[in-house]
């Protein structure tokens, strides 16, 4: 079975959406519950299976307190690390030797990604976009707009107001 043919009966097994292009590169789409998906590429090289996969853009504030978590976190991953590309955005990114690509080991590779990168985004959102999390909320409240998918960091908001007594 060539490695294309393990790759795609791997993610047909395991139910991920994917695309396949001819370079043998296979964009695989993870479902997640607090990011709700994570885009990552398979990309196969000369010597590795590549995995690439999108988190979050750059964040607007708090960046050393950022890199420190994603550091700490890197301690903590199996086969995938945290990386940031020149425009700062933030990424998982790991190598995994040809010779080792099989259905056991992508399952693996893909659950750790999407663990990481689900598991950390709200995290993430809380310390990078604190700022902007807050101005939303204001923003959304002042108008009688939904707040669902912002309840996640409302200890934000708490924090901010004055304890009345």
């Amino acid at each position: 079975m060539s490695l294309d043919e393990v790759i795609s009966s791997t993610l047909d097994e395991i139910g991920l959406e994917y695309q396949h292009r001819e370079d043998g590169r296979f964009f695989v789409t993870l479902p997640g519950t607090k990011k709700l998906q994570t885009n990552c590429w398979l990309l196969v090289a000369e010597h590795a299976l590549v995995v690439e996969a999108f988190v979050c853009r750059q964040p607007d504030e708090a960046h050393e307190e950022v890199y420190r978590h994603l550091l700490r976190r890197n301690a903590r991953l199996y086969g995938v690390h945290y990386t940031i590309d020149s425009n700062g955005d933030i990424y998982l990114v790991g190598r995994i030797g040809l010779h080792a690509v099989t259905a056991d080991e992508l399952d693996r590779i893909l659950g750790q990604v999407l663990e990481a990168a689900d598991g950390d985004f709200n995290t993430l959102l809380e310390i990078g976009f604190a700022t902007a999390i807050r101005r939303e909320w204001d923003w959304r409240t002042s108008r009688g707009e939904s707040l669902a998918n912002l309840r996640p960091f409302q200890q934000l908001i708490e924090r901010d107001r004055p304890m009345s007594g």
